[in-house]
This record gives C-alpha cells, structure tokens and sequence, in this order.
C-alpha cells in the first residue's frame, strides 16, 4: 500500500515536532516510520501508533511525548465529538452522571466519548474559532472534578458486587486509575481541540510536557521527581560507561621506546605500533556541597542519589547537606540505606542542616564546612557545590569558597537556576562564579552532561 497525498508531510512535521520535544529522530528513523506507514496502512490507529513508536522512539523516557504529539498529528477525528448514544448528557450533572456509570463500568468507548463531550461543553473559552478562543482541559477538569466521583462509583460497583474489605481497598485504587485515565482523555481531546483553532505546530510547542529529563528541577512536581529518581540507575550505568572510556583514554602516556622498538622488528625496524607507558593514576574523591532548602531540595536529592550511583568510579564520596547549618548526611545517601522518595525528609529531621528558620544562609552553611570538615579536601578532591546561591540578603562568605578552592584538585558550582537570573535579586552567584566554575544545571539532561564533562577520571 503506498502512502496516502499529504500523509509524507504529515509525517514529516510530525518528526520535527519530535525533534523540537527532545526524541532524536534522524532521516533514517524517518525513513523507517515512512516504510512502516506504508506496510501497515491507516485502518488500525492503534496499530500505527505502535509501528511509528518502534520506528521513533528510542530510549525510555520519550514514549509519553511521542504519544502527546502522535495524538496532535494523527488524531482520531476532526471536530465535535460524535456520539453513539441516544440522549446524549446536556449540562453539567447529566455529564457527571454519565462519568460515574461509565467509570463503574470501565467502559473505554464510553469514557473517550464522554471525554470530548466534556470539553466540547466545559472546555470551551473566548471566541470559539476566532483568534482568541480555544479548548482548556484545566478548564474542563475544574469544572466537571471528576476526582469527587469517587464514592459514588464505590457504591455503584458495591451494589454490583458486595466486594469485603480488602476487594474494596482494591476496587477504590482501580476507581482512582480509570478516573486518572479519564483525565489523560480529557487532556489529549482539549489538545486536539485547541490544535485545530490555533495549529498543530504551536500547540505541540506548549502544551506537550516534556521528557521528565527535560523538566526544570525547580519547576518539576512531585510526580515528575519520581519519575525522574525512577532514571537514576539507567542513567548511572550509562555515565559509568562514559567515564570509564574517558579513564581508559586518559591512562595512555608516553611512548615507550624499547617496546616500540622490540615490536617494530616485525616490520622491518618501521615503527607502525607504537607502544605507550600506561599511567596508573588513582581514583579521585568528590565531596558534594548541598543547599536542602525549597524547591532546589531536589535537584540536590536526584545529584546526591545519582553521584552515589557512581561510586564505583571514585575512591571516595562524602556528602554534606546545608540550609542554614551544615552537616553530613554521607551515611544517608548510602546504598542500601537511602530511600529516594523520603531521602530529603530525612535529611532535614535526622541532620542539623536548619538551626533558625529554614532560609538558606550560605555564608553561615559555607562557613562551618571551612572551619569543620576543610581537613577532608585534599588534591585528588573534587568539590561540586550543588544550588542557587540565593543568599536571602545574607553575607555571601566569599573566603570560604576561596578556602576550599586552594585545597581542592576542582571546584564546579551547579546552579539550577536560568543563567539570566544570576545577579537578580538576593543571588549571590556572580560573586561566587568569579572564584569557581558556576554551571548551569536546569534537568536531568544538562546534569548527565555535566557529570560526564567534569567528573575527574
């Protein structure tokens, strides 16, 4: 089957919008979903939807995004929603009451339905198609609240069944499922709306979520950290890899000349392989510098959690922990002792890392690693200081930074904040940043470079 007028350009825009969102896909993965396009035809949506995922997608990670724009560039309609049933709801309670019986049911089709019935009456804001108007699912879901459905579907599927008390648990995390998988339908039919009134392309630019290791730390939610600690592990093994190659490289030295010799007596007294004196240098120790406070907790928490990943690669890693007193919280990130999703609660509640109000002082925290612990920075030391060096209006301690950089192999700064916002405010970080090397480190991707380009070998 070939493919269809249009469908090359359709797929075309499709690709870049995956580029745009961070999946790479080069001219040979397109040409791929292309060849898959035109085996498996455009009968079965679900079916290209997998053909075109197999072909495009190729790390962990990027499957929601492909999915979000996927539905943008090859939605399953155009317009109004059609509907199978009869009597369709025609407000708001009769939305509601149509919800929690296909919610009890578990009934798929109805619940798609339902969905673009909800945005195409609750969604619906400013001028319809003109240039101010468009299809909010934030709008939609405020207004109908489908998470208050609940109990109501509880008693539904209670009268079907008389589940005891631990079906009944069970039952009420499957509600909470279907209700969140209800909510996923709503978003994707408010996208598609919107796409139509105001383009694809700009819609796939602001209303597609990234790739959790695309998300600012400091912007990221609950749910976004979790995914994210969920990478740790792959993302470990594959910087070990790197630093490893990288070690390998940096252990070759200066040519040895009787072996260069001895093996050139093979080819007639023609040095074609020379050999090299392989240095042996030690594995370095990294000591990690952490504000605990806000919305920066955790990106210390993922940096912590990954660096302790890596231990492998160092001979040492000791990890102090600061808000506005600083302590050492090593034995906390320890494996087997660390719990990723309560690590920063503990930290605060078992460290004496907050003495007064839980504002960062970093002069104060900077302060007592100089005058406590400086004996642990050496020459084969490298000191990564992870946070947004926001001050509060307090004294920034310029000397201590000093201390540490004259004893120290390296010294890196890693700030989550945007480069434009250093200097604003109560940031401290171009004083900091004229002493040592401030980066920006926004997500997890800018992280894993970082890791890979700085990290001793």
């Amino acid at each position: 089957m070939t493919a269809a007028p249009g469908l090359t350009g359709r797929l075309a825009e499709f690709v870049r919008a995956l580029r745009a969102q961070g999946i790479p896909a080069g001219p040979g993965e397109t040409a791929d979903a292309a060849a898959a396009l035109e085996v498996l035809g455009l009968d079965d949506r679900e079916l290209v939807r997998e053909g075109l995922a197999a072909a495009l997608v190729r790390r962990g990670g990027q499957r929601t995004v492909f999915d979000a724009a996927f539905d943008l560039y090859f939605p399953a309609g155009v317009g109004a929603p059609e509907l199978a049933r009869e009597n369709p709801p025609q407000d708001r309670e009769e939305l509601r009451e149509a919800l929690a019986a296909a919610l009890a049911e578990g009934d798929d089709q109805a619940l798609d339905q339902l969905a673009g019935l909800a945005v195409d009456l609750l969604g619906q804001y400013g001028v319809g198609t003109g240039p101010g108007g468009g299809y909010s699912a934030h709008q939609t879901l405020d207004r109908l609240q489908p998470q208050t459905l609940i109990a109501q579907v509880l008693a539904a599927m209670r009268a079907a069944g008389a589940p005891d008390e631990f079906t009944d648990r069970l039952t009420r995390d499957e509600i909470r499922r279907r209700v969140e998988g209800f909510r996923g339908r709503v978003r994707t039919e408010a996208r598609r709306r919107a796409a139509e009134v105001r383009g694809r392309e700009r819609i796939a630019k602001h209303a597609i979520a990234p790739a959790a290791d695309r998300v600012d730390f400091l912007l990221a939610s609950r749910t976004q950290l979790a995914e994210l600690r969920r990478t740790i592990q792959p993302l470990s093994r594959k910087l070990a890899t790197k630093l490893a190659a990288r070690r390998k490289r940096t252990t070759r030295g200066q040519i040895d000349l009787r072996r260069t010799l001895r093996r050139s007596l093979s080819t007639g007294g023609v040095p074609l392989r020379p050999a090299y004196r392989n240095r042996r240098p030690g594995r370095p120790e990294i000591i990690l510098l952490c504000d605990l406070s806000g919305s920066v907790a955790g990106f210390a928490n993922f940096t912590m959690l990954l660096v302790q990943a890596l231990r492998d690669q160092f001979s040492k890693i000791r990890v102090f922990g600061f808000v506005d007193s600083t302590d050492e919280v090593t034995h906390l990130v320890d494996t087997g002792a660390a719990d990723p999703e309560q690590l920063g609660a503990r930290m605060l509640s078992e460290a004496a890392v907050v003495r007064w109000d839980g504002h960062s002082d970093y002069g104060r925290a900077l302060g007592q690693f100089t005058s406590h612990w400086l004996d642990a920075v050496g020459p084969r030391t490298s000191v990564l200081i992870l946070g947004d060096a926001r001050t509060n209006g307090g004294d920034p301690n310029l000397e201590a930074v000093r201390a540490i950089r004259s004893r120290a192999r390296h010294v890196h700064w890693l700030n989550p904040e945007r480069r434009s916002l250093w200097g604003t405010g109560d940031s401290a970080a171009p004083g900091y940043a004229d002493l040592v090397e401030m980066h920006e480190c926004r997500n997890a991707q800018q992280l894993g470079v970082l890791v890979t380009r700085l990290l001793p070998t």
